[in-house]
């Protein structure tokens, strides 16, 4: 049976060179990096090489990189240390509300602890209002964390305003979660004018377990680790040289090859985009249209009729790998937080499902997507009451929006 991984915002396949820059630091130079004989230095010298491409990937400094064990630690290190070391300033925060919830998730935690959140809507496209933002901003506002890209929708966030409008209208430190799209699409974070700033190397043909927050120079911070001077005292702990030494591999290739990459899984994912709404009927695309708003590679569509659960299992019985923008929690189906967020139907939501290519990906894989995805959404309707109640009488059966998402839920964003 042919084996097609889609989900590759869930996690990509190593690139091989990744790999070779790894295998030394497991069982020839592995030294801890904080002792001064000579296994040490070379190892230490592998985390400085590191921390320079990647550093050298978004533009910023060597001395900016903290480097963490996942984009998860990043932004939660981001958001309560950040939020931590300002709040003598005030105790106002600002997030969108199709943020990752390693980005939700603490700022309910920092609401606990005395913090006012403001969770800013987003339009149909998923695009935060401008207007919302300037609205939001207040004196006592510390902090805003606007995600760069969505990993489930593709739309990708005009960062660059967004952040002019806080340095006008503020002084709150701005932080980006750009996992999803650093090492994708070209990412600047001086250019973008954030002050911190998450990726990851687990999406990007890197390991798992190294990732990396940019830290403007004079930007406060408290540590949420506590124990040695590991990355300049801001995150303790044995680095892990091997994956850091293969993440700063990943950023270098990533530099050098995102244009060709890019423009491949771009082309590829606009005949799915393309194709796949005249095969089906009732088929509707989330997120931002195909162009330069969208991640390249990254299709999300929901098919009316049917839940996301069985055509994500169906397809992974045809050897199609992807991710359901549904949950099933208690027998309940629900949509993400994200297609909620963005006032999606909830019968038409809980149908959806997320493709997003890699530079591993053919045509002749997409083909086999083509052929295979009709039939099964065909099978899937013949056994839907909804599907039947519509063809016999014309009228749909409709959900409102959904408003209260589980945080605890599982979307394929959870693999940070």
């Amino acid at each position: 049976m042919k084996q097609i991984y889609l989900d590759n915002q869930s996690n990509t396949k190593i690139d091989e060179r990744v790999f070779n820059a790894m295998k030394p630091y497991f069982f020839e130079s592995y030294g801890n990096p904080q002792s001064i004989y000579s296994l040490g230095s070379i190892s230490k010298d592998a985390v400085e090489k590191a921390r320079k491409e990647t550093a050298g990937l978004i533009g910023v400094n060597p001395n900016e990189i903290i480097f963490t064990s996942c984009a998860t630690e990043s932004n939660n290190l981001a958001v309560k240390g950040i939020a931590q070391a300002y709040k003598s300033s005030g105790k106002h925060i600002i997030v969108s509300a199709i943020e990752h919830f390693s980005v939700l998730n603490p700022v309910k935690r920092l609401e606990q602890e005395g913090f006012e959140i403001t969770y800013l809507p987003v339009d149909s496209q998923g695009f935060i209002k401008e207007e919302e933002l300037q609205k939001a901003l207040r004196n006592d506002t510390v902090l805003v964390s606007i995600q760069h890209a969505n990993p489930e929708i593709g739309t990708i966030q005009n960062i660059k305003k967004l952040a002019e409008i806080v340095k006008k209208g503020s002084k709150a430190v701005f932080h980006t979660d750009a996992v999803a799209s650093c090492g994708k699409i070209y990412v600047n974070a001086a250019d973008l004018g954030v002050d911190a700033l998450t990726i990851a190397g687990s999406v990007m043909y890197g390991p798992k377990g190294a990732a990396a927050l940019y830290l403007k120079k004079g930007v406060k911070i408290v540590p949420i680790l506590e124990g040695g001077v590991q990355e300049n005292s801001k995150r303790a702990g044995t680095e892990n040289v091997p994956a850091i030494a293969g993440f700063g591999e990943a950023c270098r290739i990533a530099k050098e090859e995102m244009a060709k990459t890019a423009d491949d899984m771009t082309r590829l994912s606009n005949i799915l985009i393309a194709e796949l709404p005249k095969k089906i009927e009732y088929i509707y695309l989330n997120g931002a249209p195909q162009g330069e708003n969208r991640l390249p590679g990254n299709v999300n569509f929901s098919i009316e009729f049917v839940e996301g659960e069985a055509l994500f299992l169906m397809l992974d019985a045809k050897g199609i790998m992807a991710a359901s923008g549904s949950a099933c929690a208690n027998k309940n189906l629900k949509i993400s937080h994200v297609l909620s967020a963005m006032n999606v139907d909830v019968a038409i939501g809980q149908g959806s499902i997320l493709f997003t290519l890699s530079k591993y990906n053919t045509k002749e894989e997409i083909d086999y997507v083509l052929e295979v995805f009709p039939d099964i959404v065909k099978r899937l309707r013949e056994m839907s009451p909804l599907y039947s109640h519509f063809v016999k009488t014309g009228e749909r059966m409709k959900a409102g929006p959904r408003t209260d998402y589980d945080e605890h839920e599982h979307t394929e964003e959870d693999n940070y």
